[in-house]
């Protein structure tokens, strides 16, 4: 039997995944936002946003797109399964929830004074439960399965729980086969070891944002040290100019230097566009634009067809394959 990969119409082969945007989020919500009597969520709008966007990507040559939204952020199941048999674009939802700031008090052990967060053996049973049994909507119903762990640290440095919601991510992902896709802005390296340290392997694990933010010199040491250990480095926040993150052609030359030096079989491209935002601003960059800005980019540094297809295709395609818990 082929390789399968969780998606939210049920596991599918992983050849039939085709180009992935491996970090982007359909419906983002702020948690408590659904509740601001200044914000309206209607679903038929939402859905016809959604689907334009997600056409426009499948019209570019896109495949399937990653919902790295998580748990508690918006992800709406039912509406992501309309979303795909209506679009023919696949999805993948993940699992996972952090930094600390967005999690409510129920994750804290009020028992303990100070109250202490949850054990990462609990976040690890909660994860994993979502990646084998299914993903809950909205409370005690089961769905299809996550396709992603994720998890993201606080940007000023990681608290205890934020170490906690890592450690229990990276249990998760051993024991369920689903890969870790994790977000450390203050000290990625720390992180990545954390997360190893719990028996996963090093290719089960994606690094991600580390094109968000940072001079050129950081981005490339910080990409080459985690290559080096082996794994995945998601430069995904591509089209996007921030202050502070590096430009495109950066990230191109990024690339290329990292294919170069062999690591070409870890890197993974996104956009981390937002199709719908609520609570929090706008992220206008369109799904395809990987697709049809950045790719001809690569082509233009150098990088030839079949190093472009197994960035886009082959990496993503290896990384969400469900491997044998």
């Amino acid at each position: 039997m082929s390789a399968q990969v969780n998606t939210v119409l049920g596991p599918i082969g992983a050849d039939e995944l085709g180009v992935v945007a491996i970090h982007e989020a359909l419906l983002s919500v702020v948690p408590g936002a659904q509740f601001a009597y200044d914000i309206t969520i209607d679903r038929a709008e939402i859905f016809d946003i959604l689907a334009s966007k997600l056409r426009a990507f499948k019209a570019a040559g896109g495949g399937t797109i990653v919902d790295r939204t998580g748990m508690f952020h918006g992800r709406d199941l039912p509406l992501y399964e309309a979303l795909s048999r209506s679009t023919g674009v696949h999805i993948v939802a993940s699992t996972g929830m952090g930094p600390e700031e967005n999690l409510g008090g129920y994750f804290l052990t009020p028992q303990t004074n100070p109250p202490t967060p949850w054990p990462a053996e609990r976040f690890a049973e909660l994860f994993a439960a979502e990646a084998t049994d299914g993903m809950v909507h909205p409370r005690v119903a089961r769905r299809a399965p996550a396709g992603l762990i994720v998890t993201t640290q606080s940007s000023d440095g990681a608290t205890p729980t934020d170490d906690s919601l890592l450690r229990g991510a990276a249990l998760a992902a051993t024991r369920s086969g689903v890969a870790l896709a994790f977000s450390a802005p203050s000290d990625t390296i720390r992180a990545l070891e954390l997360a190893l340290a719990e028996g996963l392997p090093a290719d089960r694990i994606v690094v991600s944002g580390l094109d968000r933010a940072g001079t050129g010199a950081t981005v490339r040491a910080t990409a080459r040290a985690v290559a080096k250990r082996g794994a995945y480095i998601a430069l995904d926040h591509i089209g996007r100019v921030d202050a502070g993150s590096p430009s495109d052609d950066d990230r191109a030359a990024l690339v290329l230097a990292l294919v170069d030096a062999g690591h070409g079989a870890r890197i993974l491209l996104s956009a981390g566009a937002v199709g719908v935002a609520k609570g929090h601003a706008e992220v206008n960059s369109a799904y395809e634009v990987v697709l049809t800005d950045f790719a001809p980019k690569l082509a233009a540094h150098g990088l030839d067809e079949d190093g472009i297809r197994r960035i886009l295709i082959d990496n993503p395609r290896d990384l969400l394959a469900v491997k044998e818990a």
